[in-house]
C-alpha cells in the first residue's frame, strides 16, 4: 500500500507540472483555452456521470440502448480471450455490459486521467467480475503509454472508445490518436468505438446545454480544479457557460464567458479578460458514418460492423486493423 501510495504522489506532482504548464500556455493565447482533460478530476467525474442522467443528454441513454441490444453481437465479434483496453473508462457503465458478454476475455485494463475515479471503478468491476483481471492504468490516453506487464502479449488486443469522446478531438488530432490506437492494439488487433452522429441542430444544443445546469456546472469545475490544484484565483462567478452548433465544422463549440473584466491571477501570473472574452474549453465533433469510417481508414482500420439506433442518434463501430472493408457502402445510407 505504502508504495502505491508514494506513486501515485509523485504521479500527481508530474500530472500538476503539466497541468499548470498547459493552463499558462492557453491562457496566453490569443484565443484563451483550456483542455478539456482536465475536466475530469473528481467532481468533474461525478458532474459528468451527473450529465449522462439529464434528460437532454441523448447520448449516453442512445449508446447504453444500443449496448444493451447489441452487446452480445460485438463480443462475438471481439471473440474469445481478448484483452479489452478501454480509453477513458469513467464510470465503466457501458463496458459491464460488454464484459457480461465477452467469454474468457484475457484482462481488462481501464485507462482514465482521474487517478481516485478510477480506481474506485475497478474494485467495483473486480467485485462484479471476479473471474476476469482488472488491471487499471492511470494515465493521459492521448500520450504514449505503458500497459501493464501483466497483460497477456499472445491474445488479441481491442480498444475500446465509448462515448463519442474520439468528438472531442480535432480531425487532425482524432486521426494521430486513432493512430495511437493502432499501435496499441497491434496486429490482428481491433477497435470498437462510439461516435455521435449528425442530427437535428436543437436536439444537439438542447444536450450541452441542459435545463438543470449540470453542465455549465461541469464547465466551470475546469476553472475550480485549477484553483484547487495550481494556486490559481478565478471567481467563478465572473465566468458562464456557453455551447453552440458550428454547423460548418459539425461540432459543438464550448466555452467560458468573461462577465466582465477582470483580471485572474494563475500560479503569480496575471491573465486580463475583457468583457465577453472567451476561453475555449471543448469541442463536440459530429460525424456521419463515410465520414467517420474514412478518417479511420487513414489511421489502418477498416469498417467491419456497426449499429445503431432507430432514430440513428449515435452508432458503436467495429473496426479491424489492416484488414478489408466487409460493409457495403449503401449500408451507410439506410
Amino acid at each position: 500500500m505504502l508504495e502505491c501510495l508514494t506513486t501515485n504522489s509523485v504521479a500527481e506532482r508530474t500530472g500538476n507540472d503539466e497541468f499548470l504548464t498547459d493552463v499558462l500556455r492557453g491562457l496566453s493565447k490569443t484565443q484563451k483555452q483550456l483542455p478539456c482533460k482536465y475536466f475530469y478530476d473528481r467532481r468533474g467525474s461525478q458532474l459528468f456521470d451527473a450529465i449522462c442522467e439529464q434528460p437532454e443528454y441523448y447520448v449516453t441513454r442512445t449508446e447504453l440502448a444500443i449496448m444493451r441490444e447489441y452487446a452480445r453481437e460485438m463480443a462475438f465479434a471481439l471473440g474469445d480471450g481478448v484483452t479489452l483496453i478501454e480509453f477513458g473508462s469513467g464510470s465503466s457503465i457501458k463496458t459491464e455490459l460488454l464484459l457480461n458478454q465477452l467469454r474468457r476475455p484475457a484482462v481488462y485494463v481501464p485507462i482514465d486521467i482521474s487517478g481516485q475515479h478510477l480506481e474506485q471503478t475497478a474494485s467495483r468491476l473486480r467485485r462484479t467480475h471476479p473471474k476476469t483481471k482488472v488491471l487499471p492504468v492511470i494515465a493521459d490516453f492521448t500520450q504514449p503509454f505503458d500497459l501493464p506487464r501483466a497483460c497477456p502479449i499472445s491474445t488479441r488486443r481491442a480498444v475500446y472508445f465509448p462515448g463519442s469522446t474520439i468528438g472531442n478531438f480535432e480531425p487532425l488530432a482524432a486521426f494521430v490518436l486513432l493512430k495511437q490506437i493502432a499501435n496499441t492494439c497491434g496486429s490482428g488487433g481491433a477497435l470498437l468505438i462510439g461516435i455521435d452522429l449528425r442530427k437535428n441542430v436543437r436536439v444537439i444544443e438542447e444536450a450541452y446545454n441542459d435545463a438543470a445546469g449540470v453542465t455549465a456546472e461541469f464547465n466551470l469545475n475546469l476553472l475550480q480544479h485549477a484553483n484547487n490544484k495550481l494556486d490559481a484565483h478565478f471567481d467563478l462567478d465572473n465566468f458562464s457557460h456557453r455551447a453552440r452548433y458550428d454547423t460548418r465544422h459539425h461540432r459543438v463549440d464550448i466555452r467560458l464567458v468573461s462577465q466582465c473584466r477582470q483580471r485572474v491571477h494563475v500560479n503569480g501570473i496575471a491573465f486580463d479578460f475583457e468583457k465577453h472574452e472567451t476561453i475555449h474549453t471543448e469541442y463536440s465533433h459530429k460525424y456521419s458514418l463515410v465520414d467517420f469510417a474514412n478518417l479511420a481508414s487513414h489511421s489502418g482500420f477498416q469498417l467491419r460492423k456497426f449499429w445503431t439506433d432507430s432514430r440513428r442518434y449515435f452508432a458503436v463501430l467495429y473496426f479491424v486493423l489492416g484488414e478489408d472493408a466487409h460493409v457495403a457502402s449503401e449500408e451507410f445510407e439506410r
